[in-house]
């Protein structure tokens, strides 16, 4: 993900003439600075994106990337609709909800999800398989795959050994998993 971007790469964004760009810079509606010894321009990501906010410009491929992505398996129409309410898609969540394991490897390959939420009601062994497939291609390496067992799990926390990243065991506050999504998703943003 870039973090400065070059006249050229603004204009391209903007769908205008890198001389706009420049005009803009110049004229320090657009924050950035110039290269030591040149008079090349240089506008940090957090800059580009606050003007293109103020000007009501669309974000476009910038804004995707603001997102954190949530892939929901298997899990009930409440549970869905309350992280909705948690983690509202106005505060940069988007959500893609797949009811079985084929429609969830479609939906990861073309949403690429920040976070998995497996709900093991689909099925312990499918919810095992899903995540041991994930885990196999290296897009998927470090991404969070929760999974939410039933009351009845005997040993939850032996789940992570089939590449689960934790383990929510029923009933539990659907907040306690909110916050935690949250602070991973606070922790990309800061990374930007």
């Amino acid at each position: 993900m870039k973090k400065v971007f070059t006249t050229g790469q603004v204009a391209k964004i903007c769908k205008v003439a890198p001389r706009t760009v420049s005009k803009w810079f110049d004229s320090g509606r657009l924050r950035g600075y110039r290269i030591p010894g040149s008079q090349d321009r240089r506008i940090p990501r957090e800059q580009l994106i606050r003007f293109l906010k103020e000007h009501g410009m669309p974000l476009g491929e910038l804004e995707e990337e603001e997102w954190h992505k949530l892939l929901v398996i298997g899990a009930e129409k409440l549970f869905i609709d309350r992280m909705r309410e948690i983690l509202p898609e106005s505060d940069d969540y988007k959500y893609e909800i797949a009811q079985s394991g084929f429609e969830a490897g479609i939906m990861a390959e073309s949403f690429h999800p920040d976070t998995i939420i497996i709900d093991l009601a689909l099925g312990r062994s499918e919810a095992i398989q899903i995540t041991s497939n994930l885990r196999k291609n290296p897009a998927y390496e470090t991404t969070m795959i929760v999974g939410l067992a039933s009351e009845d799990e005997p040993a939850p926390e032996k789940l992570t050994e089939y590449g689960f990243s934790e383990v929510f065991k029923k009933p539990f506050d659907v907040a306690l998993l909110a916050e935690r999504i949250r602070t991973l998703a606070d922790a990309k943003r800061d990374d930007m």
